[in-house]
C-alpha cells in the first residue's frame, strides 16, 4: 500500500459517493491518463478530483514548470494535502460542475487538457451531465478530456450511461488499454474535439 492509502481509505469511508475508490490510482494509470499533456508550450491543464495527487505528480513532471495547472478538489482534506505537497499548482476547493465559472474568474479562456479522477460511475445521471457540460464548455476546440473507468464497473448502468454521454459530447472517444496492475484494474477514455455547438445530450439516455 502506498503512503497515501490510509488517507484515501479514510475519506472513502467518510465520503464513499464522492471518493469512489478505496485506494489511489497507480503510476501506470497515471501515465496513461496524462499522456495528452503537451511537453511543449504553456498549456492550461485542469485536473478534476485530484484526491491525494496520484495524477498530479505525473502532470507536473510532464509540464516541467510550464503552463498553468489548476486542480479542482471538493474534499477539504484532499485539497489541503494537495496544496501542501504541490505548492506551485493552483488548488481550488470547489465543485467541478462550476469549472466554467472558475476559469472565468481567473480570466482563463479555455483549457487545453482536462484530466478527471472523478468517480463517474458513482454519480447519478444529472450529476454526470452537469459536470460533463462544464468540461465541454471549458475546453478549446482542440482540447482533450481524459478520464478513467474501473474495468469491473463497465457493465453497470451508470458506467454505460456515462460512456454514452461521452460519445455525444466529443467527436472522438477512444478507449485505452486495461491497466491490470492498477487496483482495481482500470482503463482510460481519451476524448477529443468537444462538440460545443451541438446539442450533444439531446436524446440523452434515461436517468434511471
Amino acid at each position: 500500500m502506498t503512503s497515501d492509502a490510509p488517507t484515501f481509505l479514510a475519506q472513502f469511508i467518510r465520503h464513499p459517493l464522492t471518493t469512489g475508490a478505496v485506494l489511489p490510482s497507480g503510476p501506470t494509470l497515471a501515465r496513461d491518463i496524462t499522456a495528452a499533456v503537451p511537453r511543449v508550450g504553456h498549456p492550461l491543464v485542469v485536473e478534476l478530483g485530484p484526491g491525494t495527487g496520484a495524477f498530479t505528480r505525473t502532470i507536473q513532471e510532464r509540464l516541467a514548470g510550464r503552463g498553468h495547472h489548476l486542480a479542482v478538489e471538493l474534499n477539504p482534506t484532499f485539497a489541503t494535502g494537495l496544496t501542501r505537497r504541490h505548492p506551485t499548482i493552483e488548488v481550488v476547493r470547489a465543485d467541478a460542475a462550476i469549472l466554467g465559472e472558475l476559469l472565468a474568474e481567473r480570466r482563463l479562456l479555455s483549457a487545453d487538457v482536462v484530466i478527471s479522477g472523478l468517480p463517474w460511475a458513482a454519480f447519478p445521471a444529472g450529476r454526470q451531465r452537469a459536470i460533463l457540460d462544464a468540461v465541454v464548455g471549458s475546453l478549446g476546440a482542440g482540447g482533450v478530456f481524459t478520464t478513467f473507468a474501473y474495468r469491473h464497473a463497465l457493465p453497470t448502468r451508470p458506467a454505460r450511461r456515462f460512456h454514452s454521454l461521452l460519445t455525444r459530447a466529443f467527436d472522438e472517444v477512444t478507449v485505452g488499454r486495461t491497466v491490470w496492475t492498477n487496483l482495481p484494474p482500470a482503463l482510460v477514455y481519451h476524448c477529443r474535439r468537444p462538440l460545443h455547438l451541438a446539442p450533444w445530450h439531446a436524446g440523452r439516455p434515461s436517468a434511471r
